[in-house]
């Protein structure tokens, strides 16, 4: 944990947190951005496989979304990052994956992390290659949903990464 991280606290989400997360979604300017009603679901169905970072006050500062896949019980799929704009390039979100994947690797044996990227999102790309790089598992990219397959206009297609096997 760096300096600029100490005054964080990695947490799970609560329903209350879900309007903050959805206007920091909002506010990525990069993420698809699901209703406000979906977040509140989230923060109440997924909190236990998804992590919220908060400030000396307790706002949210930052969230990560993800559940485990249903046919591959040791596999987390990464939904969506985000880090609200004032606290970036602090490590926020290796702060988050690095928490999350390691309290599910205790508690659920995730030996497994998944997530899409489109082309071109670098902030992604590179926290889920140095993730991979960290914790010495290897990384593969394919293709999971190509742009034809999107039905509400032009939409970059979204790469599969697959991280593992990890140990924790």
């Amino acid at each position: 944990m760096t300096a600029a991280q100490a005054d964080l606290l990695i947490d799970r989400p609560a329903v209350t947190d879900g309007a903050a997360l959805w206007r920091i979604a909002k506010d990525s300017e990069t993420l698809d951005l699901n209703s406000s009603y979906s977040y509140l679901l989230w923060c109440r169905d997924f909190a236990a496989t998804s992590a919220v970072a908060r400030d000396t006050d307790g706002t949210p500062v930052g969230f990560l979304t993800g559940y485990i896949r249903p046919e591959q019980p040791h596999t987390l799929l990464v939904w969506q990052v985000a880090v609200d704009a004032a606290h970036r390039g602090r490590g926020i979100a290796a702060a988050l994956l690095d928490g999350l994947t390691a309290r599910l690797g205790a508690e659920r044996g995730i030996t497994r992390v998944e997530t899409t990227i489109t082309p071109g999102n670098t902030a992604s790309e590179r926290l889920f290659t140095s993730y991979a790089d960290r914790h010495g598992a290897t990384l593969s990219r394919e293709v999971l949903f190509g742009t034809e397959l999107f039905p509400d206009g032009p939409h970059e297609p979204e790469v599969l990464y697959r991280i593992g096997p990890l140990a924790f």
